[in-house]
């Protein structure tokens, strides 16, 4: 399968939500969805670290930088973690690092750029809270797909076996 989201809008219009933001594509795996866990933070990547290092089978976690470029909030290390633990991506409103890494590991990654520079650990920011991105509220438990045409939300899991 090369896309994913054509043929998901061509069966299920209604019930995604397109995110207009631009992200790029850093993980090996360019289509991948799963439930949404949340992470919000800004320049401190503490509670990304520590979700990253829980069983992640079926999910994806969605973390909201506050779009910041000046950090990065993902690097080589944490990514490899999360691979271990069986996430199937993350999508970062933010920076990632160790690009050439990222592109190698069999996980999905998203974000909106690359930056050297890593972030201070000083255990801020929240897991599983309400984010509001793109003018779109992803809640936790949600679902999210992802392919190189961008990243839709939907309220439930779809039934991908009528594109599969």
């Amino acid at each position: 399968m090369y896309d994913l989201l054509p043929d998901l809008y061509d069966n299920y219009p209604n019930e995604l939500s397109l995110l207009s933001i631009n992200f790029k594509q850093y993980g090996e795996r360019k289509i991948f969805w799963g439930e949404i866990v949340t992470v919000k933070c800004f320049e401190d990547n503490s509670k990304v670290k520590q979700i990253l290092s829980t069983d992640g089978k079926g999910k994806v976690l969605f973390v909201d930088g506050g779009a910041s470029l000046n950090r990065a909030l993902l690097g080589d290390m944490i990514a490899m973690n999360a691979v271990e633990n069986g996430w199937e991506g993350i999508i970062i409103n933010g920076c990632v690092r160790d690009v050439g890494v990222l592109s190698q590991l069999d996980i999905g990654i998203k974000a909106l750029g690359a930056n050297p520079i890593k972030t201070e650990k000083l255990d801020v920011g929240e897991i599983n809270p309400e984010l509001n991105v793109s003018n779109i509220i992803i809640v936790p438990g949600m679902m999210v797909y992802s392919d190189d045409n961008g990243v839709a939300i939907s309220d439930e899991k779809l039934d991908l076996s009528v594109i599969l």
